[in-house]
């Protein structure tokens, strides 16, 4: 490994929370602002060369492409958590099976979902209540999406890996990259082609493999430590099942909550396509606006995996908090940016004097959500520091308080309310898994604290060891680890 790359690679159970905090969410911030960027020129050269109707197709995909795509990074990331783990207890050997294991993982099942979704995303669209005219325009985007599926699982399972590493700058290098080459195809495939939404949807495909690729060069070329060896290759099945069983209750936990978001674009749909192609507008905005929550959570998940693999229990609830200043003071920076701004950030994707009912519904949505970030910041920083500790069930039952909470709102709040009672969806679901976040994190640190010999102030060892949590992980227990054979 060059000098270079060892630098990459971080150790995150020594130093200061915060100073390693924000020097490993910097460039996962970077990255996925660009990544966003991408998503961003998808929408505007839609939105503005091909029309509403065209942005709303896209938009109206949006529920049904978290609830598959969701799932498949779901498990890439919950297969990293235990190479994390095995990284902060210096235990290589577990760390490159774990590797091997996820390899094999990943490819099944990815190829699975992508005939899977690609065969049934015109029946899809089509129970969500998606309107006629635009359903010819939203089938042919996801369904290229789905189908090239491996590729978006390519570059989450690389990149999820050099991050448990504490290498959180190879895969924005490859991201950026690959935003830029989004760019250009957007352009080439839309305006000269004529490709219409597909060729959105094909530009997008490419620079997710692109990406994916360069991750893979780096592991395989500068990474002697994720190197395996013919036996390290060797198919476990124990081990694959352990990995399932922190990969797919993550994808599961994307999924639960993407059925809520299924189900409320149902009842948006019933709206028409302006409440449609707002909404798509005002969340395409939303997910650049929270890419510092994005960062912070990533972060938090590899700081606790590390952190819980050495033992280090005090150590993960002070990266906790941490995030938490970071992420408050920012939340109310965006919601005021939202104030003073929301109707230009709309004419970044709309001409706002001719779609001045979708503008004026779009600033509405992105409004009332902004005011909420503070609620949907703890969903981050507290579901990925549970992840990270391996507790990914546990953290799957706050993606059933969010689907809930849409759910209600959908079959409620939409009805009596119309547009407003939709844009109350989010927040609702936020405070609904942050019910569930709270105590339950604070309950799985007592625990932990406690057995680890770091009791929590105020709290007894005892008082903490006797508190009740869900079934816990099988590995950490105090100071060490021991890989393979945890979940």
């Amino acid at each position: 490994m060059t000098k270079a790359h060892e630098n990459k690679v971080r150790d995150l159970t020594e130093g200061r929370p915060m100073r390693l905090i924000i020097s490993f969410a910097a460039p996962l911030l970077f990255g996925f602002l660009f990544q966003q960027l991408y998503s961003f020129v998808d929408t505007a050269l839609v939105g503005r060369f091909l029309g509403a109707d065209k942005l709303a197709a896209v938009g109206a995909t949006g529920s049904v492409n978290f609830l598959v795509l969701g799932f498949c990074n779901g498990f890439c990331s919950g297969f990293a958590i235990p190479v994390a783990q095995a990284f902060g207890a210096k235990d290589h050997k577990a760390l490159k099976q774990s590797v091997a294991q996820a390899v094999y993982l990943c490819a099944g099942l990815s190829l699975g979902m992508a005939a899977l979704t690609g065969a049934l995303c015109p029946w899809m669209l089509r129970v969500m209540d998606t309107p006629e005219a635009i359903l010819p325009g939203a089938v042919s985007y996801i369904r290229i999406i789905f189908l090239t599926i491996p590729l978006t699982v390519l570059y989450s399972m690389a990149g999820g890996i050099l991050r448990s590493l504490g290498d959180s700058r190879t895969p924005v290098v490859f991201l950026v990259a690959a935003s830029l080459i989004n760019i250009a195809l957007d352009i080439l495939f839309i305006l000269v082609f004529r490709m219409d939404v597909a060729g959105a949807a094909v530009a997008t495909a490419i620079s997710q493999g692109v990406s994916g690729l360069g991750c893979v060069i780096v592991i395989v070329k500068r990474y002697p430590l994720l190197r395996l060896s013919r036996d390290d290759w060797r198919f476990r099945p124990a081990l694959a099942g352990k990995l399932l069983g922190t990969g797919v209750p993550m994808g599961l936990q994307f999924s639960i909550t993407a059925i809520g978001s299924v189900i409320l674009q149902t009842a948006v749909n019933g709206l028409g396509v302006s409440a449609v192609a707002a909404i798509a507008t005002a969340s395409k905005i939303s997910m650049c606006l929270v890419c510092v929550f994005d960062a912070l959570a990533t972060t938090m998940a590899t700081f606790a995996g590390q952190n819980m693999g050495a033992g280090k229990i005090s150590r993960i609830r002070e990266g906790i908090a941490a995030c938490a200043k970071i992420g408050v003071v920012y939340s109310l920076a965006a919601f005021a940016l939202s104030l003073a701004a929301a109707q230009e950030l709309i004419g970044l994707f709309l001409d706002t004097a001719k779609e001045a009912e979708v503008t004026a519904l779009a600033v509405r949505f992105l409004h009332i959500n902004t005011a909420f970030y503070v609620p949907l910041l703890f969903i981050y920083i507290l579901r990925l520091a549970i992840q990270g500790m391996g507790y990914t069930r546990v953290a799957m039952i706050a993606g059933v308080f969010e689907m809930g909470a849409r759910i209600a709102v959908a079959l409620v709040l939409v009805p009596a309310l119309g547009f407003t009672g939709a844009c109350l969806a989010n927040p609702a679901a936020w405070v609904m898994a942050d019910v569930f976040l709270f105590p339950c994190c604070r309950r799985i640190l007592f625990r932990l604290q406690a057995r680890a010999g770091e009791p929590d102030k105020g709290v007894s060892a005892n008082a903490a060891e006797n508190r009740v949590l869900p079934r816990e992980p099988r590995y950490p227990r105090a100071r060490a680890v021991h890989l393979p054979g945890g979940r």
